[in-house]
């Protein structure tokens, strides 16, 4: 496709459209809940899958998975379809891949905690500085060790270790406070009870999994069912999209401008990523974003309230599709004033009242111009979809996961060892090498021994062995998140 084919949004008094190569400058769809956000994330991610693209969209209503499904006719979609010069609509459905963190509505979502590391994971526990610091001296701990972090009972075991014996590493890493600890370990107790520990494990997916194709060359849509999730665990679903964003800083390669992006990724309910957040993350999620477009890689937050952001991070945003807000307080006003102020003015729109009066399917729209300036707002209708607006039904979903090129790659837990077994063969090699030594101490007033004994007995040579080679087996340096890296 050539860098000057423009993508259709919406129709105003002008089109709205979308240059392909300022798909990667990032953009926002804000708007009150029942205004039609989820349908506009529908058809930009159908459009840019279309170019190629993978997408990354989280179904936080459960109504999103109908984008796997193609679209059927009805009298308001063929007026609208009319109004824009679309009908007849050459409805398709698109490839699709489900995710769910717990496995029930596609392919299990799991991560390891190494890749999670521990800047994201203090974020999950809800943990303050001191804490962080400690946790971040867990997993150095664990990497100068040799310890694998892949899933929560070796989180919890290094968690214990350190309480127990963590004296023994003060002289490298200074004092680890067992108060602390235990601060820790009640947080990840509380964590668990949300069922957060299905996260985390084997096998694991990676960025690879992701930015693939389909069989036609059209992006795969990768949609995570976040419907539970979102209820029972919003800072997980949070994090996930965090560990997600930094990966994708932190692994693609620079390329500078493409006729397209490489990969586009939508942060639905984009406030839980900041609420309460410290401001050194703020800061590094603002640099992560503004340096992340050199990489191919789009970010589209999706939030009701455009002040839900940071205005360092809300800056970041080229491409805008404001659906109506309601200004029933003080609150209500501010945003409504400041999404009006974020648009390049037209003569013809008066923006701030018009985004308390945009109807259900209606929205203010300006995108980047190929040179990279806003174009004018435009109030426009937005184009229907392609694929089907409302769910799958559970055999629809039941069959395309059948028919998945992951299918049975990611259903089955894998337990290789990893910290839990390598502590463990630890306590144990040590409680028998105590053992062996009291033994010794026992005989020794029985022994004529002219001179100390400098060799080892065959059982203290084993253990010792033993000993040394679950230290290193394992010993290589596990990498990072970027944020991780970053706060260093």
């Amino acid at each position: 496709m050539s860098d000057t084919n423009e993508l259709l949004l919406g129709m105003g008094a002008q089109p709205a459209t979308v240059f392909p190569k300022m798909i990667n400058r990032h953009g926002l769809i804000a708007g009150a809940t029942g205004t039609g956000k989820t349908v506009t994330l529908q058809v930009m991610a159908e459009q840019f899958a279309r170019l190629g693209t993978p997408v990354f969209v989280a179904d936080i209503k459960g109504d999103l998975s109908g984008i796997a499904a193609a679209g059927t006719s009805n009298p308001k979609l063929s007026e609208r379809a009319q109004k824009m010069g679309l009908e007849p609509l050459p409805f398709a459905a698109n490839p699709v891949i489900f995710w769910d963190v717990y496995g029930e509505k596609g392919h299990p979502f799991r991560l390891t905690l190494s890749e999670m590391g521990p800047v994201v994971l203090a974020r999950l526990l809800g943990l303050n500085e001191l804490q962080e610091h400690v946790l971040t001296l867990a997993f150095q701990i664990a990497d100068d060790q040799g310890l694998l972090l892949l899933d929560f009972k070796d989180f919890e075991a290094l968690l214990r270790h350190l309480d127990e014996a963590g004296d023994r590493y003060q002289a490298d890493y200074g004092r680890i406070a067992s108060a602390t600890l235990g601060s820790i370990i009640r947080s990840v107790t509380a964590f668990k009870a949300q069922g957060a520990e299905q996260l985390f494990g084997e096998p694991a997916l990676t960025l690879d999994d992701l930015l693939i194709q389909s069989d036609t060359g059209a992006g795969m849509i990768h949609v995570l069912a976040a419907d539970r999730l979102y209820r029972e665990g919003p800072k997980v679903y949070a994090a996930l999209l965090l560990w997600l964003l930094s990966e994708l800083f932190e692994k693609m390669p620079e390329v500078g401008d493409l006729p397209a992006p490489k990969f586009v990724l939508f942060f639905d309910e984009a406030h839980l990523l900041f609420n309460d957040a410290p401001k050194p993350l703020i800061d590094k999620i603002e640099q992560v974003v503004r340096l992340v477009r050199s990489k191919g890689v789009g970010v589209y937050f999706v939030t009701q309230n455009p002040l839900d952001l940071p205005e360092t991070v809300l800056g970041q945003l080229g491409n805008r599709v404001q659906h109506a807000l309601r200004a029933f307080t003080p609150r209500d006003q501010k945003a409504v004033r400041a999404a009006a102020q974020t648009f390049r003015s037209n003569a013809a729109v008066d923006v701030e009242a018009a985004i308390t009066e945009l109807g259900v399917g209606e929205a203010l729209i300006s995108c980047l111009d190929i040179k990279g300036m806003p174009k004018p707002v435009e109030r426009a209708l937005l184009r229907p979809p392609l694929s089907r607006i409302g769910p799958l039904t559970d055999a629809e979903r039941t069959a395309i996961l059948q028919r998945s090129r992951y299918r049975g790659r990611f259903d089955t837990v894998i337990d290789r060892e990893s910290a839990f077994e390598a502590l463990k063969a630890r306590q144990e090699a040590e409680a028998a090498s105590a053992q062996a030594k009291a033994v010794l101490e026992d005989e020794a007033p029985a022994r004529a021994t002219p001179a100390a004994r400098t060799r080892q007995s065959p059982l203290e040579a084993f253990i010792s062995s033993a000993a040394r080679s679950i230290g290193s087996q394992i010993g290589r340096q596990l990498v990072r998140s970027l944020l991780g890296s970053l706060k260093r």
